[in-house]
């Protein structure tokens, strides 16, 4: 039995088609029938890599969100393009945004993010076997990326202090959680 049950679209009010991702307004009837406007995001979905070096470091990276005005913790990750496959765009994000190339990848799963107003899923992959690339390519022009490495014990500290300063967040959060039950 399937748990996918559509809600009936009655009529859209708004629609805008972003960058990234598009933002609609409609008025939805439920599937246990109620009838109400809903605001969501449709978004095309993304992968996201654990990195983990030889010597049992985890790779993130630090970076500015400007929608909290703050800099994050995170594990590398990006959205998909339209029609790519989620395995070649971690692959991809992960030499971007860190310099590093992984030759070992296992599929944790997919997760989603905010599905009370967004269809976005993420799909967690445990990469190993990283080596680090002598030309990695140029990193988006919107992001400043530092590259940070961390033990699983200092993971787990940052978890525990819950500082406003190197918060990591809740994707990064749930897929380093994955990644432990498969190391």
């Amino acid at each position: 039995m399937s748990d996918l049950i559509a809600s009936e679209i009655l009529q859209n009010r708004l629609s805008y088609q972003g960058s990234k991702f598009s933002f609609h307004v409609d008025r939805i009837k439920l599937p246990h029938g109620v009838t109400g406007e809903y605001s969501y995001i449709k978004h095309p979905g993304a992968g996201l890599a654990v990195p983990v070096t030889d010597d049992g470091k985890f790779v993130l990276v630090k970076q500015y969100r400007f929608a909290i005005q703050r800099y994050l913790l995170e594990f590398p990750a990006g959205t998909l393009e339209v029609g790519e496959d989620h395995g070649v765009t971690i692959k991809r994000e992960i030499e971007e945004e860190t310099g590093y190339r992984a030759n070992q990848w296992q599929y944790l799963g997919g997760f989603y993010i905010c599905p009370g107003y967004s269809d976005e899923i993420i799909h967690a992959y445990l990469a190993q076997g990283l080596e680090k690339l002598e030309h990695p390519p140029a990193q988006d022009e919107d992001e400043e990326i530092e590259v940070v490495l961390l033990s699983r014990e200092e993971i787990e500290a940052l978890l525990r202090s819950q500082s406003a300063d190197t918060s990591l967040d809740a994707k990064s959060i749930t897929a380093f959680h994955l990644a432990l039950q498969a190391l």
